[in-house]
């Protein structure tokens, strides 16, 4: 409901982006507001910095190995991302958009993830739209996906993804998608 209300302050100030009928561009711009926050600014400027130096191939290891953690018992590189303050962050936002926000993550300049609501299915982001269509675009991108509908529930979601920056300079620093819950938005 929290983020609905927000909507209508939303409105006097310009909008982040048209992005569709059923996902107004004041949640978008109310999430972008709430993700552009220091806990993001300063783990993205901390990975960015850490994988600087980093090559395709390291990258495609480090996703390899999160996916076979994930299958796996032990799960040093999964649980060092769970247990980190963007995690931490963004699972509290889910938490509070009353099921508006059915998963939530961040991305670093590569695309690896920083931060999520739940564990993805591989690390690695970079070769998806959700990256490719934001961060690699521009600090105003904002890309807005096909609705999907979860077989098991019925549930129509609608993935929002756009460029995260420093709200002090304006740098981009990296990106991160939104799973919309579009019923909950209907039914609130």
């Amino acid at each position: 409901m929290r983020y609905l209300l927000f909507g209508l302050t939303m409105a006097l100030l310009p909008s982040v982006a048209l992005a569709s009928d059923d996902v107004p561009a004041s949640l978008i711009a109310k999430l972008k507001a709430d993700l552009e926050k220091p806990v993001t600014v300063i783990m993205l400027r901390a990975q960015n910095e850490q994988h600087a130096k980093v090559t395709q191939a390291e990258i495609d290891t480090l996703d390899k190995k999160w996916r076979a953690e994930r299958e796996q018992q032990e799960q040093p590189l999964i649980a060092q991302l769970m247990g980190n303050p963007m995690t931490s962050y963004v699972t509290r936002l889910a938490a509070r958009s009353d099921g508006v926000i059915a998963e939530v993550f961040v991305m670093d300049d590569k695309g690896l993830n920083v931060g999520q609501s739940s564990v993805t299915s591989d690390y690695w982001q970079g070769d998806e739209a959700k990256y490719q269509k934001t961060y690699a675009v521009g600090p105003d991108a904002v890309f807005v996906d096909e609705i999907e509908v979860d077989k098991a529930t019925g549930r129509r979601r609608r993935q929002v993804s756009f460029t995260l920056t420093d709200p002090a300079t304006g740098e981009k620093l990296g990106a991160a998608a939104i799973d919309i819950n579009l019923d909950e938005i209907k039914r609130q």
